[in-house]
């Protein structure tokens, strides 16, 4: 039985006060435009990233899919980082769905540069795909919830606008990134062509995510909604969810931040157990298990049989912990617990 749950942010529940919200949320029929709970997320996530206008979708994943079909043709190729989402975890959708190429930029630390964006765009000749679009991921899971810098953004995206291409924000975790850094939503959503939120995580709403960019692009977005098969009908009682998540759980996020630090420095101190905690900026600890003698999938099972604390394995030694609204200052404690009985057996 898991008592505490690190294995990623995607397993919050929504809390009594967020149920409510649902519970009595004003509906209608969203395909249509009619649901007013839906418009008012829409205009909210629009508002806070300074963009025109905001389409709500079920899931982030569709958010990557529905922008990538948007700005890309058949034969397109879209550069992101190495270990970004879309590449790993979305079973190649922008490859079956849309027909573009994910190029894999190699970027140290998570990130990527303007220069490498100059250099990896591909010259306009025929007999070559056409380097069409920029994807960064703020905050960079994979690598440990590090935040890409405003500065380095704007690199980015200044040397993609100059050469032709168009940029998007997977902002799964953008909001970790505001709180952890000072730097607003909307300064780190201006670049961007488009880019979107997710209302799951660390917002800890049950479903979805909210897509964003000039009023033009979010047309084109509603023929791929549909197209993806993603019209929700009465969707405000989701869409409440994620209302109530904006307006009482961003600022709490900087708690899972202070518990993650917490995690990860207790982690360093164990025998066998590798991670550097300084680089831990947001809720996101990654470490590795492999001078304790244990592979990943060994010491998970073992925290997970003696104290219930389940992590999510990465790799055959690395290991992930993700803190979110459903873990207490008592569950990093267990957590602790847990690392150090499976590495001292």
């Amino acid at each position: 039985m898991v008592s505490v749950d690190l294995f990623s942010d995607t397993v919050t529940r929504p809390t009594p006060a967020m149920r409510r919200a649902m519970a009595g949320a004003d509906v209608g029929d969203e395909q249509q435009r009619e649901d007013p709970t839906v418009n008012l997320l829409q205009d909210m996530v629009a508002e806070l990233l300074g963009k025109e206008a905001a389409l709500f979708l079920p899931s982030g994943t569709m958010c990557n899919q529905v922008a990538f079909a948007v700005h890309c043709r058949a034969g397109d190729e879209i550069l992101l980082q190495e270990q970004a989402h879309p590449l790993l975890f979305e079973v190649g959708g922008a490859s079956a769905m849309t027909g573009a190429l994910l190029r894999p930029v190699i970027g140290a630390g998570g990130f990527f540069t303007g220069e490498q964006v100059r250099s990896a765009t591909r010259p306009p000749v025929y007999y070559m795909p056409r380097t069409r679009a920029v994807s960064i991921e703020q905050t960079s899971n994979v690598i440990g919830g590090v935040c890409w810098p405003l500065q380095q953004i704007e690199d980015v995206c200044r040397v993609a606008h100059a050469s032709g291409l168009v940029t998007h924000m997977d902002g799964a975790r953008l909001l970790n990134a505001v709180v952890a850094s000072g730097t607003t939503a909307r300064q780190f959503a201006a670049p961007f062509d488009s880019v979107w939120i997710d209302l799951t995580k660390g917002l800890g709403a049950p479903v979805g995510a909210v897509l964003a960019g000039r009023r033009d692009f979010i047309e084109e977005a509603w023929r791929f909604k549909q197209r993806f098969g993603g019209a929700m009908r009465q969707a405000g009682i989701i869409a409440a969810a994620g209302v109530y998540a904006l307006r009482h759980h961003i600022d709490r996020l900087a708690e899972d931040h202070a518990r993650a630090r917490k995690l990860a420095h207790g982690l360093a101190e164990l025998s066998g157990i590798t991670l550097d905690p300084t680089r831990v900026e947001t809720n996101i600890v990654v470490f590795d298990v492999r001078n304790s003698g244990l592979d990943g999938e060994s010491f998970n099972a073992r925290t997970l049989a003696s104290h219930g604390v389940r992590f999510s394995v990465l790799g055959p030694t690395a290991v992930r912990a993700v803190t979110h609204l459903d873990i207490t200052d008592d569950g990093i404690d267990r957590a602790l617990e847990a690392a150090h009985a499976a590495v001292s057996r």
